[in-house]
């Protein structure tokens, strides 16, 4: 009598275990698939001053070339970088950095070319 009982014992387990590992599984498989992002390029700058240090608190506009008006207005963080996503295809970007503490340089602006949905790093150097 007691190794049928064992074998009820064991058989439950087994169907418990089972039972379990296919709530996980179906579990799973209702997860909502991860959702893909647009393409885009990225205009990914850092600010330097006269003295080739990176610059906080910069202010950044970036516009289309054949555009009058910023697009695009945003802050250097505390290494002097600072990014912004843009519609990828051909297109040239003016980025322009001007600084609004004491001892003011001049504003300086460059021009970015982008292709496709790719990444341009470049550099803004401000001077007295």
């Amino acid at each position: 009598m007691s190794s049928v009982s064992n074998f009820l014992s064991r058989l439950l387990q087994l169907t418990l275990l089972l039972t379990a590992a296919a709530l996980i599984a179906f579990a799973a498989s209702d997860q909502k698939p991860v959702q893909q992002t647009k393409p885009y390029a990225l205009l990914f700058g850092t600010v330097w001053g006269a003295d080739q240090r990176p610059i906080a608190g910069v202010t950044i506009k970036i516009r289309r070339a054949e555009e009058k008006k910023a697009r695009w207005t945003l802050l250097s963080d505390s290494r002097g970088e600072f990014a912004q996503r843009v519609p990828p295809g051909k297109e040239d970007y003016v980025v322009r950095a001007e600084f609004n503490g004491k001892n003011r340089p001049k504003p300086v602006e460059t021009t970015v070319h982008i292709e496709n949905d790719e990444r341009a790093d470049f550099g803004l150097h401000l001077s007295q």
